[in-house]
């Protein structure tokens, strides 16, 4: 029986998120504060008041999804995980829990990564989409032929659950994908309120900015392995760590396989740290057997 902690990613944000940590804790408070030093603009009150349109930038959003994470879970009392991952975003936050990375670190290398991605979405205007109750490997061979026959970007990029696997590409190859994703069976495929093409190859213009800063950022040897989106297994290298971190900006979050390989090694107990239930929701959906739980 092993308790693996897990840490969502971005979508999960909502106006209010971590201000009963600040108001409760005095830790939380401080690292809060530590945060908005560390930014250079006060994150904290955007994440306890904003609009919604405001938590939506993705320089705000990966930094305020990470807080949340990393602060609920430093306010966790002998917390030991045995095994960690995170989804996309989550796996920095991972990361912190397990060691191999500082909290300064971490939300440094977040930052980062959210103005390098912002910035690769304003080079390649794309988008996402949701493809419910189509088989995986059916979903995978329409964008193959997409990509084949229209030259358009079109990649499955987050393998969230059985039956609900997000496409990644261009505006024009997403379309094209919805309408074969639906005469193919697809019970919906329905594009996202997102602003790029995450996990895709036109993340690419992200990748060498985030490689550059991951290379110059000490990383420990960590407590316990982390389950890492690309690969979906145990890492405990730090060297692998970083190569994976920066290959996850353009491939797939391998979430269902990632979960399968962590219950596959002893995982019987799972808790998100962080906003929000999906990755509990995700989680029950892939082994219904699991003990799933949150802290936030």
């Amino acid at each position: 029986m092993k308790h693996a902690y897990i840490f969502p990613g971005q979508g999960s944000q909502f106006s209010g998120m971590g201000k009963t940590l600040y108001d409760s804790n005095t830790q939380a408070k401080e690292l809060f504060e530590q945060a908005n030093d560390i930014l250079g603009f006060r994150i904290s009150e955007i994440m306890f008041s904003g609009t919604d349109d405001e938590l939506k930038q993705t320089k705000v959003t990966q930094p305020a999804v990470f807080l949340h994470s990393v602060i609920a879970y430093k306010t966790i009392e002998g917390a030991k995980p045995d095994m960690v991952a995170g989804h996309s975003l989550g796996e920095f936050s991972a990361l912190v829990a397990n060691g191999a990375l500082s909290f300064e670190d971490a939300l440094k290398l977040v930052s980062i990564r959210a103005q390098a991605m912002q910035k690769a979405c304003e080079i390649n205007p794309s988008t996402m989409a949701a493809v419910l109750a189509l088989a995986d490997e059916k979903v995978e061979e329409i964008c193959k032929q997409v990509q084949d026959e229209t030259g358009e970007i079109v990649v499955a990029a987050n393998y969230n659950c059985p039956g609900q696997l997000v496409i990644s590409g261009s505006i024009k190859g997403i379309e094209i994908a919805c309408e074969r994703m639906k005469a193919a069976g697809a019970k919906r495929a329905l594009v996202l309120p997102v602003g790029g093409a995450f996990h895709s190859p036109l993340m690419a213009p992200a990748k060498e900015e985030l490689a550059a800063a991951i290379d110059s950022t000490i990383f420990n040897i960590p407590s316990c392995p982390v389950y890492q989106n690309v690969v979906a297994r145990a890492v405990t290298d730090p060297v692998e760590i970083k190569k994976n971190l920066v290959d996850q900006l353009t491939g797939a979050v391998r979430w269902t396989q990632s979960v399968q390989a962590m219950v596959a090694d002893g995982a019987t107990q799972f808790t998100e740290v962080g906003p929000g239930k999906v990755l509990q929701g995700l989680v029950q959906k892939i082994h219904k057997e699991a003990e799933v739980g949150g802290v936030s």
